[in-house]
């Protein structure tokens, strides 16, 4: 028994918590990322001043040379560490190669865990649905101030939209004044149109 706990205490003394925070511009502040990884333990903080479609990150290159087996990396969010679904899951598996857990401080998650790993993967999807949305929203934009330029009316809400929004309001801890607020609709459009979808299946 008293082998198996000094077991124990060498493998915790041996974990470290690696923290990584991340800005997209010079001109923007690490400060809360960085407090926010040393209020939770972390020894060592690599950090970037630059975007996260940036393929090259200098500070990110030097953590993945410090980081070793054993060790826990630490952000304050998804969005600070990845790119896109595809990257997530690229970098989740390269941790998992190295024997390096990952936490996330925003959406607390801990892949040492089955419900980590599991939440992970649900939140990253989310994650990238929240991009192409965002970049939907702004191309929907540019056509809507077209439309008006030559009707003068105001174009009707897209339907898909608001079934994303539906979606994602009943199956994630978002509100509907923040998801509404994503989609660019009034949280008045959306209760009518769940409305309307709930009497059309009754």
């Amino acid at each position: 028994m008293r082998k198996y706990y000094a077991i124990y205490l060498f493998a915790l003394i041996m974990t470290h918590l690696i923290g990584y925070a991340r800005v997209s511009s010079i001109s923007q502040n690490l400060d809360a990322q960085i407090d926010n990884l040393k209020q939770v333990g972390c020894e060592k903080i690599f950090s970037d001043k630059i975007s996260g479609t940036t393929k090259e990150r200098p500070g990110w290159n030097d953590l993945m040379n410090y980081i070793r087996n054993g060790d826990i990396l630490v952000i304050s969010e998804l969005s600070r560490m990845s790119r896109s679904l595809s990257h997530l899951l690229e970098i989740v598996e390269e941790l998992k190669k190295r024997q390096v857990e990952l936490k996330s401080l925003r959406e607390n998650i801990d892949t040492s865990t089955a419900t980590g790993r599991a939440f992970l993967s649900i939140m990253g999807v989310i994650s990238q649905m929240e991009l192409e949305i965002k970049a939907e929203r702004a191309e929907a934009g540019r056509t809507a101030a077209k439309a008006r330029g030559k009707s003068g009316g105001r174009p009707k809400t897209d339907p898909d939209k608001l079934e994303q929004a539906r979606i994602l309001y009943l199956n994630s801890d978002k509100s509907a004044h923040q998801i509404c607020e994503l989609f660019g609709f009034s949280r008045r459009t959306l209760f009518t149109y769940m409305k309307t979808s709930q009497s059309a299946l009754t």
